[in-house]
C-alpha cells in the first residue's frame, strides 16, 4: 500500500513538474536546483553569484524552507525577486509548491535564470523532479567526505558539484581527492568546482558554467 500511495504521489510530481517544464520553455527562462545540506553554503553561494551577475543576467530566486524567511531576506536585500516557499515539516520542495512560485515571481519580471534554493537535505530534494533544467549537487568540507558514497542519488544526478569554504579546508580532515573520486564513480561528466564563497576562489569556473547553460 505504501508503494502505490509513493507512486501516485510521484506521478502527480512529475506532471506538474512538465508543466513547469512547458511554464519555463515559453519564458526562455532556465531553472537550477540548489541542493545541499544545511549549512553547506548555498544561500552565501547565490548571493556572490548574484554579486557577479546580477547586472548581466535577470535572475530571480525561489527560497525552500521548513520556516523563517531569513535566507530569502538576505536574497531580497540584493535588489532581486525572491519566492518564500515554507513547507512546515516536508523536507522537499516538490513540482506543484515550484510551480505557483514560478507564476508569482514571473507576475512582474522578465527573468532569465532562476535559482531554487532547496530545503536542506541530501535525500528528498534529490527525488523530486522540480522541471528543473540541472540539479546541482552542493558540498562543503566542513560536512565529511563520505557523503558521496552515503547519498548517491543526488550526486548521481547532478550536473554539477561545487564543493564549498575551502578556506576552511585546512581545519578539517575533509579529503578533496576521496570525495572527487567518489563523485566519479557515480557521475563521470559533470564538472567539480571548489570554491570559496567568501572569497571568491573558483568563481570563474561557476560562472562560465552558468552562462554555459
Amino acid at each position: 500500500m505504501k508503494i502505490k500511495v509513493m507512486d501516485k504521489v510521484l506521478a502527480a510530481n512529475d506532471a506538474w513538474a512538465e508543466e513547469n517544464r512547458k511554464f519555463l520553455a515559453q519564458r526562455s527562462i532556465t531553472m537550477l536546483n540548489l541542493i545541499g545540506s544545511p549549512g553547506s553554503g548555498k544561500t552565501s553561494l547565490l548571493e556572490k553569484t548574484i554579486d557577479l551577475l546580477g547586472k548581466k543576467l535577470r535572475i530571480g530566486v525561489i527560497e525552500g524552507d521548513i520556516a523563517t524567511s531569513r535566507d530569502a531576506e538576505r536574497i531580497g536585500k540584493k535588489g532581486i525577486p525572491v519566492f518564500q516557499i515554507n513547507t512546515g515539516n516536508a523536507c522537499h520542495l516538490d513540482a506543484h509548491l515550484v510551480n505557483a512560485a514560478l507564476k508569482e515571481l514571473c507576475k512582474s519580471s522578465r527573468l532569465n535564470l532562476i535559482f531554487v534554493e532547496n530545503i536542506g537535505n541530501l535525500v528528498c530534494p534529490a527525488e523530486f523532479d522540480i522541471g528543473e533544467h540541472a540539479k546541482i549537487a552542493i558540498l562543503s568540507v566542513t560536512e565529511g567526505d563520505d557523503k558521496v558514497e552515503k547519498y548517491p542519488l543526488l550526486f548521481s544526478e547532478a550536473k554539477a558539484l561545487i564543493i564549498t569554504k575551502l578556506s576552511l579546508l585546512s581545519h578539517t580532515n575533509f579529503k578533496l581527492e576521496k570525495a572527487e573520486k567518489d563523485f566519479r564513480k557515480v557521475n563521470r561528466e559533470a564538472p567539480i568546482l571548489r570554491i570559496d564563497n567568501i572569497s571568491g576562489e573558483g568563481f570563474s569556473g561557476w560562472i562560465a558554467f552558468l552562462n554555459n547553460m
